[in-house]
């Protein structure tokens, strides 16, 4: 339609338009606050809780902010795991995030150890970081440049992807924290257990909704492809952050992830309000 510019065609839009309202059900409005509650887990007070539920499987803590200077080898193949996400020495993330650190603060604790980090990628082995590293990890997350570091890379390489592949694929806060999580744990590549193929293992079962699928039966068909990744390495067999914390979620409907939240993971029980 044209924009009206005389008074007479104004007055008969508005009347035609009046009219329209008037013949309206009483559908509109909760469908638009409905939208409007839709927000992402970009937001910062969902980004919050996301970050807690992950702290609560990795660390057996909400406070995830205490865990910047966490570092321990598991056992589970990766060589040592660290940070606030769990970057691992034989995975490349933890590799990707010492060379930013070192790139904004050349000459800190951690740079004499890039060569090491370099031969140990893809292994589970210390060599070149022990005895020192550990310590010297726990050091510059004293530092505030090196808790930025591991915020800026867990955002590039975790939390950023899954929240755009989530809303691509038309899910909300609970869908792209169930994305997150994958990510978190299985990375993104091209291997059988990735969180990539994670996804096209669900796909192949439901439909996104931006496909024209329901959310909580592509939710469930994702967290079934995702136990069943889980499940084939040892170290991760222990599916219950997905059995008593997110399908806890998606049972009550709460696709939004809206307090409280009450979970469990590894038998400890967790609350949000």
């Amino acid at each position: 339609m044209g924009n009206p510019s005389s008074p007479a065609a104004r007055r008969t839009v508005l009347a035609l338009f009046g009219a329209a309202l008037a013949a309206t059900p009483f559908l509109r409005p909760p469908q638009a606050t409905a939208t409007v509650r839709a927000v992402g887990l970009d937001d910062p007070a969902k980004k919050e809780i996301a970050m807690r539920l992950v702290s609560s499987a990795e660390n057996s803590s909400l406070d995830w902010k205490a865990q910047y200077p966490y570092i321990e080898d598991i056992g589970d193949g990766r060589g040592y795991t660290a940070g606030i996400i769990g970057f691992c020495s034989g995975t490349g993330d933890m590799l990707d995030l010492v060379e930013l650190y070192t790139d904004r603060k050349p000459g800190n604790v951690l740079a004499e150890y890039l060569p090491a980090l370099r031969r140990v990628d893809g292994s589970d082995s210390h060599d070149g970081l022990d005895p020192g590293y550990p310590g010297d990890w726990r050091r510059a997350a004293r530092d505030a440049g090196f808790r930025q570091a591991q915020d800026d890379e867990r955002d590039r390489v975790y939390f950023d992807p899954a929240v755009r592949q989530g809303k691509a694929d038309g899910l909300r806060a609970l869908g792209q924290f169930a994305y997150y999580d994958a990510i978190v744990m299985h990375g993104d590549g091209s291997d059988p257990l990735s969180f990539r193929s994670i996804r096209k293992r669900a796909l192949r079962t439901a439909k996104a909704p931006s496909r024209g699928g329901d959310e909580v039966s592509y939710l469930n068909a994702f967290l079934d492809a995702r136990v069943w990744a889980m499940r084939q390495e040892e170290a991760h067999r222990d599916t219950s952050r997905v059995d008593t914390a997110q399908r806890v979620f998606l049972r009550e409907r709460n696709l939004d992830l809206d307090p409280p939240l009450v979970w469990k993971v590894y038998g400890d029980s967790y609350r949000i309000d």
